[in-house]
Parts: structure tokens; sequence; C-alpha cells
């Protein structure tokens, strides 16, 4: 079985992301997926965020360690993208949940997840891609995972297309929602 973070970066490669393209790593963590962006756009840039200190130190070390310098580490919640980045993006990733190896009472929130996927999506260039990978597991990822899937079922499928991969006989089991904004994509006044 594909593993959740292949099926991630599967999708990404559907994006045709250009190497001075603009990415978005919605949620740090340890700087993994940060550190994957930055190689998918050398010449590019990538924002990425995070609430927690430990998180932007931690990816701060990462990327220094790895020579990698195209990323703004942003100490601020993704729910803020706007004040951040001023332009469209082209792919964007969010591991929700827990940061790994951190404090399992720090986890993201259904509230600012939402308000972050909706902005982010709106900042997707015509066949740009969001990434989400959702952990159920527990009971605000199970609220955060309903409330993305209740969301999203209201786009308009001329304008994106949204895909779920999940294991159907493992409720409990993390699983993936990919949002596309469809090539002939054009914002609405």
């Amino acid at each position: 079985m594909i593993k959740l973070l292949e099926m991630a970066k599967f999708f990404l490669t559907k994006a045709d992301i250009p190497s001075d393209g603009v990415l978005a790593d919605f949620t740090m963590g340890n700087g993994h997926d940060t550190l994957y962006l930055c190689r998918l756009v050398p010449m590019g840039m990538v924002y990425s965020f995070d609430i927690q200190k430990e998180a932007v130190e931690n990816t701060a070390k990462l990327l220094k360690e790895e020579g990698i310098s195209n990323a703004k580490l942003i100490y601020d919640s993704h729910a803020e993208l706007e004040k951040y980045i001023p332009g469209k993006i082209n792919a964007g990733m969010f591991n929700l949940g827990y940061r790994p190896g951190g404090d399992k009472k720090i986890h993201t929130m259904k509230e600012s997840t939402i308000k972050a996927i909706t902005a982010a999506i709106k900042k997707l260039v015509p066949g740009g891609i969001l990434v989400v990978s959702v952990y159920p597991g527990h009971e605000e990822g199970r609220l955060e995972g309903q409330l993305i899937e209740e969301t999203l079922c209201d786009y308009d499928k001329k304008d994106y297309s949204i895909v779920e991969y999940k294991l159907i006989n493992s409720p409990d089991s993390p699983f993936i929602i990919a949002v596309q904004a469809n090539s002939s994509y054009k914002e609405k006044d």
C-alpha cells in the first residue's frame, strides 16, 4: 500500500511546478516537508508556517544543514497566510495534527485550519494543487476532517477538482484531500 506521504508527493507531481515557483508548507512541524518543497523550487520560494517556536528553530537548523536558503519561516498561524504570501502559489501542503516528537496537546484546530485551507485555495494558480493530510485518530482530527470535507463539497467542479484518498475499511486511518484549481479556472470578481 502506498504510504500517506508518498501519495501527498504524488499529487504534487501533478501540479507542473516550475523551478522558480512559489510553494507553501502550512504546517512546518520539524521541517521535512519544507525541505522537500524547497528542493522542488530551487529558484523559487517556500513559505512555511508554524505556531511553535521549536518547530521554526528545528526547521531553520535542518535547512541550514542542507544548504537550503529559499524558505521563509513564519512563526504564526497558517490562518494568517494572507499577511505573508503576497501573490499566488503553485502548490501547498497541510500535514494536520500535532508535530512529531512534540507536545500532543498542541495540534491543528478546525477553525484555523478551515480558514487557512479556504484562503490557500484562493491563492492557487490555475493547475495549482493543495494537498491536505488529515489525521482523524483523535477527536479534533476527526472534527477537522469532517469540516474540511463538508466545506469542500460545496466547491464548483468547473473550478476545482477535489479528491479524497483513504482506506475505507479503517475509518481512523489518516487520509488525503487534494484540491486542484482547474486550468480553466478564473478568479471571480
